[in-house]
């Protein structure tokens, strides 16, 4: 393995210790565009779940960008308080036009603009779906903002007959998550009274640029957030990677081939001091990512690891403001021209992760499922049966003319 530059590493230290450590280390190298609102109003919403969802204990992984992406979707539908609502929990402006076109922009630079994994160098694909009642009447101001900012098309299915609806779905999850997501929506979540649930797709696999060599992966002890040990993988290597360390926290991060993507890890230097750290994860802290950090060889032992998560959102989302989405003050007119009441009955997300000597496979999905208020749903099967005394007419329909008129009473 490379020799390990101490001297390096202390100057690197202390070009970083004049000013405060998160602030530094989200910084951005890489510019982003000043025009599009949407990476920052990700990040904030991002720390603001992550402080709501790092309460429960044992790993935590989920892709703000997917839940904030489906969110934003249904925000397209959304009208008054509700709207506002949703608006100040994902951190987006008023602007309608700014943000959709923000996600617009976001989405295709995401998939690449064009480009294949071959070319990029590391694989990302993001998708959006919405699933919407067959015969409901959708605005169509709804689904053309929806499919020209969002790439969602309308699919229709009959929630009504949930067992193939709901495998439908689910299906195209696996289908766009490589396989990592499956079951997203489970068994009970959609019945009669569903209209339409939102989905979003998030996939990445990358190399690292700097791959570990398998053969220095040994088990060794790790200790557990309570205390405890086991023994896991631990991959090793000695390189020049961007790093950065403050009395509390040491970061590094690792980049991945293309240059366009890269892990940042954090580590608290005390063995009970990732709640701290935690604390200090705030919008205006991950701004972007390690304007801080600075080249130096370091010596790095990481986990091998795989995490799988799974989260129902209602809560953590009221928590943050967005309240009347989820009861029957919602105001979704935006979306449909029904006399029904639409409101949020879940918001569901998985979420998986694998880093091993090679590199990092992720997955996501988020769906947003909306329903109809009991007391005011009315059935879209309806019945027809002329067992009784009736009326009729015949006419012309191009000039809607009557020609005859009846009634009948007796066979």
């Amino acid at each position: 393995m490379p020799t390990f530059s101490r001297r390096r590493f202390l100057t690197a230290s202390a070009a970083l210790a004049a000013t405060p450590f998160l602030s530094r280390l989200f910084a951005a190298d890489r510019k982003p565009d000043p025009a599009n609102p949407v990476p920052a109003a990700n990040t904030a919403f991002g720390c603001d779940l992550y402080a709501q969802l790092r309460a429960k204990p044992g790993n935590l992984f989920f892709s703000p960008f997917s839940i904030e992406t489906a969110l934003a979707m249904t925000a397209c539908g959304a009208k008054g308080n509700t709207l506002a609502q949703m608006q100040k929990t994902l951190h987006l402006s008023a602007d309608a036009e700014a943000i959709n076109g923000g996600f617009k922009s976001l989405l295709a630079a995401l998939n690449g603009d064009g480009k294949d994994a071959d070319k990029r160098g590391y694989e990302l694909k993001v998708a959006n779906a919405l699933w919407g009642m067959t015969g409901y009447p959708w605005r169509k101001e709804f689904l053309a903002v929806t499919t020209a900012n969002y790439g969602a098309g309308l699919v229709e299915v009959n929630f009504a007959d949930e067992p193939p609806a709901r495998k439908q779905i689910n299906t195209w999850v696996e289908d766009h998550t490589n396989k990592k997501i499956k079951d997203l929506i489970p068994s009970g979540v959609i019945d009669s009274l569903t209209r339409m649930v939102l989905t979003n797709a998030v996939y990445f696999k990358g190399t690292w640029e700097k791959e570990f060599d398998k053969n220095w992966t040994k088990d060794g002890p790790f200790t557990r957030g309570d205390g405890t040990k086991t023994d896991v993988p631990l991959m090793r290597k000695t390189e020049e990677m961007r790093y950065a360390e403050t009395d509390d926290v040491q970061a590094v991060e690792l980049a991945y081939k293309g240059g366009e993507t890269a892990m940042t890890v954090l580590l608290p230097k005390k063995a009970d001091g990732l709640a701290a750290v935690e604390k200090k994860l705030t919008a205006n802290t991950l701004a972007a990512v390690a304007k801080g950090m600075r080249p130096t060889e370091v010596v790095l032992t990481l986990p091998r690891f795989k995490a799988e998560t799974e989260y129902t959102l209602n809560a953590p989302l009221t928590a943050l403001g967005m309240k009347d989405a989820f009861d029957t003050r919602a105001d979704f007119t935006g979306m449909h021209t029904s006399p029904e009441r639409l409101f949020i009955s879940h918001v569901l997300h998985k979420a998986f992760v694998e880093v091993n000597e090679e590199g990092t496979e992720a997955a996501a999905s988020t769906a947003v499922v909306m329903k109809a208020d009991s007391a005011r749903a009315y059935d879209l099967t309806k019945v027809f049966k002329a067992d009784r005394p009736f009326l009729f007419v015949i006419r012309h329909t191009p000039t809607n003319t009557v020609l005859f008129a009846g009634r009948f009473e007796k066979p």
